[in-house]
């Protein structure tokens, strides 16, 4: 079964404007496993509209510092603000408010297997108690699965989509709560070259239809090259060095440059 077609031009790049409105910080996060220092630190800022890629070797700390962001673990130290509010400050139903405008794309897709794909999109719309009738969630069902170009999918099985599909309805999943932010867990990892290109021209669609912000956790240097309108280096636990993918590849510095030769 071969997806429907999309474009094959990838989107130019939606740079947030300079002033644009910070929606992500955080501020000087440390977080440690007895002696395991894994953030030390750590620092970033993300703005409304921009797409930021942490870039790192694996077992560098990028997942993480994705966890601390969603409240599945609790920094030692430092602060981390998600639309305004201070994470570490929120109860349970706060957190779980708060996660209804997150969306997050599991490295691993998460889908459940026992559920056709229109069941899959409709449980978080269900999870988080929000009340739309059967025409509503119909017709939310079928904008996400547009999105992803993958119409024809709401009765199949996850067992009977490619690796590639999976991924994008994972995608359409996390869409359909209409998301100011979306975390993107290593987006390409396990995809084939060809489908890897489309999880990224996907990732800057709905950066410009929608003005989504995102984060995006990535060793995959064609996705950090294609999607990243900034890109942070994490090393040592830190925020070792940060700017544009092209800024960065002329970044002489051997603990930069190792990235990009």
């Amino acid at each position: 079964m071969q997806p429907e077609s999309i474009v094959q031009e990838m989107p130019s790049p939606a740079a947030a404007p300079a002033m644009a409105e910070t929606v992500l910080t955080v501020d000087n996060v440390s977080k440690s496993f007895g002696d395991n220092h894994v953030l030390r630190n750590f620092s970033l800022a993300l703005r409304r509209g921009e797409n930021v890629v942490v870039l790192g070797k694996s077992g560098s700390g990028k997942s993480v510092l994705i966890k601390c962001i969603i409240g599945l673990l609790l920094p030692d130290a430092g602060r981390i603000t998600v639309l305004g509010q201070d994470v570490a400050t929120l109860d349970h139903a706060a957190m779980d408010r708060l996660r209804a405008k997150v969306g997050f794309l599991f490295q691993s897709n998460a889908l459940y297997d026992s559920m056709t794909v229109r069941d899959n999109l409709l449980f978080p719309l269900r999870r988080h108690w929000l009340a739309h009738g059967p025409a509503e969630e119909e017709a939310l069902v079928h904008q996400a699965l547009d999105d992803v170009g993958l119409a024809h999918t709401a009765e199949l099985l996850p067992a009977e989509l490619s690796g590639g599909m999976r991924k994008r309805i994972a995608l359409a999943r996390t869409l359909i709560l209409r998301p100011d932010i979306i975390l993107y867990d290593e987006p390409t990892t396990g995809l084939d070259p060809v489908t890897a290109r489309e999880i990224d021209h996907l990732i800057r669609e709905v950066q410009q239809k929608y003005r989504t912000s995102a984060l995006i956790i990535s060793h995959d240097m064609n996705c950090v090259r294609l999607v990243a309108d900034r890109v942070v280096l994490l090393v040592d636990g830190r925020c070792y060095a940060e700017g544009t993918y092209e800024e960065l590849a002329g970044n002489a510095d051997p603990k930069v440059h190792e990235f990009f030769a």
